[in-house]
């Protein structure tokens, strides 16, 4: 049995094709905690807390032992098999020989950003690998309590990292498709605009595709985006970057090299200014 929790909450047996998708938010609910934390045991106030909130039926307990009841036989109906265990403590989902899609994305995802510094594209086809198992949003209609909540925030964060991993191993291959990384990564901070690594790709692909004053200006973008929706500046990966653009060859006709001008020597006094501040602030509390 194998249990889905990158898109809506389902139960598959791979050897069959056989599928389970709870219906109703409670069962959906009960089978994502049961499954993220399976092999180990949640009790019944966990469980009663994570279907019901802080609003808990009178008879809390007997509707809990009925929807335990439901999501088994609707497990057993797949692969013939009793996967819920209960016992006095409380309930657990049989680990044995069951596994996850979340588990194995993380697996790949966790191989391929080990080895891209060494192997870019072995890495790439691990990480591409791993987001393919992605249907949706993580726990899509069981992330209302605490427990399925917390896990689909810590799944978006490691889809998101392993996102940004592929395309660095993409942008470390030497046949590297510059214009279509750069149009992916500028949907990718389109859904993600305060996330700084991704702007810092995006410049790295405009750059290497010779689009150099189209990569200034994203971290134009980027510095008015974080100013205006945290209230920080670009940090000094980011502006590290703009520093190297800024210093390396010009590429492009002398039209172009004069209309960057003014850009250059704008957010050059930017970068230096920044700097300045971030050495006062280390000398500060240093």
């Amino acid at each position: 049995m194998e249990f889905l929790l990158l898109g809506p909450v389902e139960a598959h047996d791979p050897r069959t094709g056989a599928r389970s998708a709870p219906s109703g938010a409670k069962q959906r609910a009960l089978l994502g905690a049961l499954a993220v934390h399976r092999g180990r045991v949640l009790s019944a106030d966990r469980l009663i807390d994570e279907l019901w909130g802080d609003a808990p039926p009178a008879a809390a307990t007997g509707a809990l032992q009925a929807h335990i009841g439901r999501l088994r036989r609707s497990l057993h109906a797949v692969d013939g098999r009793d996967h819920i265990a209960t016992g006095p403590a409380g309930y657990r989902l049989r680990g044995t020989a069951c596994g996850t899609d979340a588990g194995t994305f993380e697996r790949l995802s966790a191989e391929g950003r080990a080895i891209l510094p060494t192997d870019p594209v072995r890495a790439a086809d691990l990480l591409r690998r791993s987001l393919a198992r992605w249907r949706g949003a993580p726990l899509e209609g069981a992330s209302g309590g605490r427990l399925c909540a917390a896990e689909a925030d810590r799944l978006g964060e490691l889809r998101l990292t392993t996102q940004e991993a592929l395309y660095e191993a993409c942008l470390a291959q030497p046949d590297a498709d510059h214009r279509s990384l750069a149009r992916e990564l500028e949907r990718l901070t389109a859904d993600h605009p305060t996330q700084e690594r991704l702007y810092d790709l995006l410049m790295v692909a405009l750059c290497r595709g010779g689009r150099r004053s189209e990569a200034l200006g994203v971290y134009e973008r980027a510095r008015r985006r974080l100013r205006t929706e945290l209230g920080v500046e670009p940090g000094p990966a980011l502006r590290a970057r703009a520093a190297e653009i800024l210093e390396g060859p010009a590429a492009g006709t002398p039209a172009a090299l004069l209309a960057l001008g003014s850009e250059i020597a704008r957010l050059s006094a930017r970068v230096d200014e920044l700097t300045r501040r971030l050495n006062s602030t280390g000398a500060l509390t240093g």
